[in-house]
């Protein structure tokens, strides 16, 4: 059987972004496994704010490349950042374009298994967005992972290299990370 192939996806802009940094880590985890593992960062697509206009003039070329590189995954390692208690615009934006479908084809996030992550330096670590997320990719067929992780003073955990330097925050990343990859394995 084939190494599962995974896309890492952190739903935030900013360049030096906990969750970016969180799911990097996820996504090194999921390579020791043997998995297949990109990792994709917003902030390096063009991706507009959804407009069915816009849309209706064809879908911009990066969207769709995330589209397809969505659908050929086998599963999905999510951050979430919490923005008021919710997801971020930027994340919310890439969901409903990649929910899309030209003719004949399927919806980018049908029947992917995704793990959250949320990561923040408040106490809650994120966590109240995770809801929310979760509601909106069920609806539109993803099978999101019961397990999930927010990770609180999330500033404290990272050393110069972007790797964490706290073994049980790394331990819990790297467990989430070999369950998706396992349970995307099995419905390969």
């Amino acid at each position: 059987m084939s190494a599962p192939k995974i896309i890492a996806l952190a739903g935030s802009l900013r360049q030096e972004s906990f969750n970016q940094k969180i799911i990097n880590e996820a996504a090194h985890f999921a390579l020791q496994t043997g998995a297949e593992v990109e990792v994709i960062k917003l902030n390096e697509l063009n991706i507009p704010l959804f407009n069915e206009d816009i849309e209706a003039q064809g879908t911009p070329s990066d969207v769709q490349l995330l589209k397809d590189k969505l659908r050929t995954a086998d599963g999905i390692l999510l951050a979430s950042p919490e923005y008021n208690g919710s997801i971020t615009a930027a994340l919310k934006n890439t969901i409903d374009w990649a929910s899309r479908t030209e003719q004949g084809a399927v919806p980018a996030f049908r029947n992917k298994v995704v793990a959250l992550f949320a990561a923040s330096p408040g106490g809650l670590g994120g966590l109240r967005g995770l809801n929310h997320v979760r509601d909106i990719l069920s609806g539109i067929g993803s099978l999101v992972l019961a397990d999930q992780l927010a990770v609180p003073a999330v500033h404290t955990l990272f050393d110069e290299n972007g790797q964490i330097n706290e073994p049980v925050t790394a331990e819990k990343v790297s467990a989430l990370a070999h369950q998706l990859v396992s349970v995307a394995s099995k419905l390969k």
